[in-house]
């Protein structure tokens, strides 16, 4: 027996027709949304000098008469996508750069090096500090505060891992003599130092070293970073801190990374001003771009069997049983290759 009742007319069909019916396409919105993005092609490029409240400060038309700076928001497609001074910009919308206008980034070009950090080295999720920078001036003190050489290796492996060249700069040098503290770099190819003390400060020799270049600024809080930074960037006007006379620690006093125009007798060049740091975790680090800052050791280290991993308990290590390397490098080094072998095997 079939369910179809043979004296049902086409009639009927109307009873149940629901074409009249209206159904939105999605429920929050008119229209169902798109993956489609649009190309920008009217895009400009900018610079970007910083950020603040999820609002960026970008540089258009670089070095052109009609130069000048926007402030502009981030895509919603972006939002996964780190934004870091240094960054070239895609930037759409109102770029004229009057008050109260607002552009939109919509996109980042591809970055020539990016200088990153972790909380510790054990952590691999990285902190992005600045894009597209080519040196790395690492400011440290002579005294007050202290010197600190493995904060400083640290430092420096970052930079090398970053394909960017490192300088260094040693302040307060009036306070004690930074001989014995610059043995530990001695095997650093083509590392250049600057000495710097109280009404002695090296501006011209600094600037032509950064003329033409992207410098990022590294330093221990209460080295005197910022008013290196004010010599050079006289308009900066960085904030200046000091150092507590009980901790021995400087206070922070740069909140934000920031890029300012340098111009000198040698020629113009970017200073990104970075916040003074007490630590610096190199979780993203491969450990063998480790032994590429201790250059001296890296000679030795090709004596080395294959797979050697440089510890102290390596067999055969021609680092361990060499008796040109310094012990203060070879504790540095082996050091920073025990942290690292924490969270990854050889």
């Amino acid at each position: 027996m079939s369910w179809w009742d043979d004296d049902e007319t086409d009639e009927d069909d109307d009873l149940y027709d629901e074409s009249a019916v209206r159904v939105r396409p999605n429920p929050k919105a008119n229209r169902p949304r798109t993956k489609i993005r649009p190309k920008h092609d009217d895009a400009v490029i900018g610079r970007v000098l910083g950020v603040d409240r999820g609002r960026y400060r970008v540089l258009i038309d670089e070095d052109e008469p009609t130069e000048h700076p926007v402030t502009a928001s981030r895509a919603r497609e972006l939002r996964r996508t780190p934004i870091v001074t240094g960054d070239r910009a895609r930037i759409v919308g109102d770029t004229s750069g009057d008050e109260g206008t607002l552009g939109r980034i919509v996109g980042i070009e591809d970055r020539s090096s990016l200088l990153r950090r972790s909380a510790d080295d054990t952590d691999n999720v990285e902190r992005v500090i600045v894009a597209n920078a080519d040196q790395m001036l690492v400011v440290v003190a002579a005294a007050d505060p202290p010197p600190r050489p493995r904060l400083v290796d640290r430092y420096l492996v970052a930079a090398l891992d970053a394909g960017i060249r490192p300088l260094m700069v040693v302040t307060k040098t009036d306070l004690a003599d930074p001989t014995e503290f610059l043995r530990n770099f001695e095997g650093i190819d083509g590392l250049r130092v600057f000495l710097s003390a109280e009404g002695a400060m090296p501006v011209d020799e600094i600037g032509t070293a950064i003329a033409g270049h992207s410098t990022v600024f590294v330093g221990h809080s209460g080295v005197g970073k910022s008013t290196l930074v004010n010599a050079l960037v006289p308009e900066a006007k960085r904030a200046t801190g000091h150092v507590n006379l009980v901790t021995g620690r400087g206070r922070h006093t740069s909140s934000s990374t920031v890029s300012l125009r340098y111009r000198g007798p040698a020629g113009s060049g970017w200073v990104i001003d970075t916040p003074g740091v007490r630590s610096f975790g190199l979780g993203h680090v491969d450990p063998e771009n480790i032994l590429r800052a201790f250059g001296d050791l890296a000679e030795i280290a090709e004596e080395c069997p294959r797979g050697c991993t440089h510890l102290p308990d390596a067999p055969d290590c021609a680092i361990n049983e060499s008796s040109e390397a310094s012990p203060a490098r070879v504790a540095s080094l082996q050091g920073l290759l025990e942290t690292i072998a924490g969270r990854a095997e050889y």
